[in-house]
């Protein structure tokens, strides 16, 4: 996996992730959750600490709090890179191409309508 840069200006991140096996997990108060072998991106923001986020995503040890972590947490579930960008978090996952494979996933706080910040690529 590339090491991620950190530029100051930089508040949002993505995270790209490949499922290997076919996976039901229960992600928090989100539920039973399916997820299909493929790759997928999951984009989120920091205003503070953007490194400091991203770690704890690289993170196996660390408590479950957000839909993502529930995914990452699985054995067959990896991060294969990491992006940051200047673009606020919405924006950015607007314009990433994919399909939403659960709805509201990582995004109950999104005021901005994106349906999921978490996409299925190719």
């Amino acid at each position: 996996m590339n090491q991620p840069v950190f530029p100051e200006d930089h508040i949002s991140y993505q995270l790209h992730i490949r499922v290997h096996q076919q996976l039901r997990i229960v992600a928090g108060a989100m539920g039973s959750c399916n997820f299909f072998p493929g790759d997928y991106v999951y984009t989120g923001s920091a205003r503070r600490n953007l490194k400091a986020r991203v770690a704890r995503h690289l993170s196996r040890n660390k408590t479950l709090r957000w839909h993502i972590d529930y995914l990452l947490a699985h054995p067959q579930v990896e991060i294969t890179r990491v992006e940051t960008s200047a673009l606020p978090e919405c924006q950015w996952n607007q314009q990433l191409r994919g399909s939403i494979p659960i709805p509201g996933f990582g995004a109950s706080d999104c005021r901005s309508h994106c349906g999921s910040h978490l996409k299925r690529i190719r």
